[in-house]
């Protein structure tokens, strides 16, 4: 238990930075507007599903990617750091997102805005990808395998509540609470990354000084 809840708290806090709902909210309600509220929902419940089977799907079969394309579980710490450093810094700017919508792209995908641009990148872009890989490689048991998941389900059902409520939690938290929240995860975001690019960087160093014929 003393391991289980520091790593689910880790996961939760990633993920839902990640995931960044708060932060979607300004954006799906511009690409919804003039759907009703029983299109809203169909849209943020698949969007929601896709982006948490896609989630799994990437951080089971992480490993086996390694494997394949000969890739170092440090090497891509280094880059799985870096990544969510530069999203943490973004959100620390109070950046909502990089995906800039013209008034007709917003109609070509009003059909399908739930899994482009939604879903991928918005809900589950590469941060979220990299995150659920390396969180599954430093899970060393099936007690903590099993919280991984449990709490990446949690944070996509929250994702949804706070979509589905999307047009009263804008009214109520404003434009400059968001910001705050927004800048606030950045922060948290930011130091687990450096955490991360640091447990990469730290055995590949190790390896170099023991062995410096490397």
């Amino acid at each position: 238990m003393e391991t289980i809840l520091p790593y689910a708290l880790l996961c939760f806090t990633s993920f839902f930075t990640l995931t960044n709902p708060l932060g979607t909210m300004p954006v799906f309600l511009t690409m919804t507007k003039g759907l009703d509220e029983s299109e809203r929902s169909h849209i943020v419940k698949r969007a929601t599903i896709i982006s948490f089977l896609i989630l799994i799907g990437f951080t089971f079969c992480g490993q086996f990617l390694f494997k394949f394309f000969g890739i170092s579980t440090n090497g891509f710490r280094i880059a799985a750091g870096i990544i969510i450093l530069k999203i943490g810094y973004d959100m620390l700017q109070a950046r909502y997102t990089n995906t800039k919508l013209k008034d007709e792209e917003i109609k070509a995908y009003a059909n399908d805005i739930s899994i482009t641009p939604l879903s991928i990148p918005m809900l589950c872009g590469p941060g979220a990808i990299a995150n659920g890989i390396i969180l599954m490689d430093d899970a060393d048991s099936w007690a903590l395998k099993a919280t991984l998941i449990s709490v990446i389900a949690i944070v996509y059902i929250l994702t949804y509540i706070i979509l589905r409520l999307s047009t009263r939690l804008v009214k109520v938290i404003g434009e400059t609470g968001n910001n705050v929240m927004m800048r606030l995860m950045g922060l948290i975001l930011m130091v687990i990354a450096v955490e991360c690019f640091v447990g990469g960087v730290k055995p590949i160093l190790l390896e170099i000084i023991h062995n410096p014929s490397l």
